[in-house]
């Protein structure tokens, strides 16, 4: 019975773990979008329609180069670079299309950005860019971790709550935040994933 438990333990370790994924050198290069608008930080929280609950939560960073950490998220395009959770190439057709993934009938998405200098952008993209991997349902924690490194977001709490961790963050001064509604069915992703790739090339030059 002993042997029977800690096989057991093994499997689901295994199971929790994160598969690391990293772009070679010159993808990354390639794919880096900077964007036109002040440095700034933006958390996604999906919230089910259904329950209230959060469940999901990605960080927009943008700094010398406009990226998204989506830890431990299904969202990812073949010909976007992406090292452990840290997509790159986030142009303005990427950022709608990932809003649009999670939107749907069941889900919104709640966005909250706060401007911030182009030094803390910074060390949030560096402390983002070194995190690494997350395993499943580790989305809110590894997000706090980021941002609790980062001067004016020491006030967030470790968390593996989505929604509290919105809370936390919408506390912070200045933010500003809205709410993303669709009534796409819930089966949509497979044309979105279809619709992305696409124009995942064309977007990346934008």
């Amino acid at each position: 019975m002993r042997r029977l438990i800690l096989s057991l333990a093994a499997l689901l370790a295994l199971s929790a773990c994160a598969e690391p994924v990293w772009a070679p050198d010159e993808a990354v290069a390639a794919a880096a979008y900077v964007h036109d608008r002040p440095p700034a930080i933006t958390l996604f929280t999906v919230i089910n329609n259904r329950s209230g609950s959060g469940a999901h939560s990605g960080l927009m960073i943008n700094g010398s180069q406009r990226v998204m950490f989506d830890p431990a998220g299904s969202w990812g395009l073949p010909r976007l670079p992406e090292r452990n959770d840290l997509h790159y190439g986030m142009t303005e057709k990427m950022v709608n299309f990932y809003i649009d993934y999670h939107a749907r009938e069941t889900f919104r998405v709640v966005e909250q950005t706060i401007v911030v200098s182009p030094l803390v952008a910074e060390l949030a993209l560096q402390r983002a860019t070194a995190f690494g991997a997350v395993p499943k349902a580790r989305c809110s924690s590894s997000v706090a971790n980021i941002l609790r490194g980062v001067p004016g977001f020491e006030s967030i709490p470790g968390t593996m709550f989505p929604k509290a961790l919105m809370t936390a963050f919408g506390e912070l001064p200045g933010v500003t935040s809205r709410t993303i509604t669709d009534d796409d069915a819930d089966d949509n992703h497979g044309v979105l994933i279809v619709q992305t790739n696409e124009t995942a090339t064309d977007a990346v030059t934008q």
